[in-house]
């Protein structure tokens, strides 16, 4: 009886130890995070050892064409910096770049922890494993400030079609034309309407590495509200970020043209009519 009791005073002893450890680790989550969304216990490690806690995509997921990148940071070398808090690569098995991104901070980047997002566009023509490669915003310059986090992922592959965008050139702005847009290459996912896609890339704008050389006349954030092509017609309805603070005849003419060319490219689209919101009438007005 004497040995029964003991048994049962050390089990209440260790489920009592146990509680505290448990209590502990959720209290020192709550005040870690300040409200941040994560997991009770992975995300913790993960703050000590590199201030960085992807909360999407999971690791070692498969991830998918265009794959939205969100997390935070926490401090020990991971803070922000003039609205970003770091930069992310994405790489095949080969270590070749797929795509890259800027982690751009969706909070106050001076106060941590800081939220970031990113979105990445790529293509495989092989089912692949991967890595997600994030560095730090090291804005002294000095080496042994850089942090790295690397994530393994899975990389399906993906039928891919190329489709053309339309975008000003940097270059050309001496003998700026203001109707003068040039094709950039996309890859995207295989679909039965080409059009639609093709307009969705236009309205990203150019990517980080396209930005050296071309620019884009459209308001960021753009939505397309439908898009029909019948006899030769497209017609292509936006919401009303379209012309949302759009001045001048010549930036008029520069979207219409980005609008319009990118739709042409297609042999069943011969011309294109433009309304926000259904309205045809008095839209992009200088």
């Amino acid at each position: 009886m004497k040995i029964l009791t003991q048994k049962i005073s050390s089990l209440i002893g260790i489920i009592f130890l146990l509680s505290v450890v448990v209590l502990g680790v959720i209290f020192i989550e709550k005040n870690n995070t300040k409200g941040t969304p994560q997991s009770i216990f992975g995300p913790i490690l993960r703050i000590s050892k590199t201030g960085l806690v992807v909360i999407n995509p999971l690791p070692e997921s498969q991830i998918s064409s265009p794959l939205k990148i969100t997390g935070y940071v926490n401090g020990d070398g991971w803070t922000g910096f003039e609205g970003q808090v770091g930069n992310v690569k994405l790489l095949d098995s080969a270590g070749n770049a797929l795509a890259a991104g800027i982690l751009a901070a969706t909070t106050e980047w001076t106060k941590l922890p800081t939220n970031f997002e990113v979105t990445l566009n790529f293509q495989s023509t092989i089912a692949q494993l991967g890595t997600l490669v994030f560095k730090n915003e090291n804005p002294s310059g000095l080496q042994e400030k850089d942090k790295e986090f690397i994530l393994p992922v899975k990389i399906p592959k993906v039928e891919t079609m190329m489709v053309s965008v339309f975008f000003n050139v940097i270059a050309s702005m001496e003998n700026y034309e203001c109707n003068n847009v040039f094709a950039v290459n996309r890859f995207v996912p295989k679909t039965s309407a080409p059009a639609r896609a093709a307009l969705e890339e236009l309205l990203k704008g150019p990517t980080e590495t396209e930005k050296s050389q071309y620019f884009t006349s459209i308001n960021s954030g753009v939505k397309i509200q439908s898009l029909t092509i019948e006899n030769g017609v497209a017609k292509a309805d936006f919401d009303e970020q379209l012309e949302y603070q759009v001045g001048g005849s010549c930036r008029v003419a520069a979207i219409r043209a980005q609008i319009t060319q990118t739709l042409k490219q297609f042999s069943t689209v011969k011309n294109v009519v433009i309304s926000i919101n259904g309205r045809t009438e008095d839209i992009l007005q200088p």
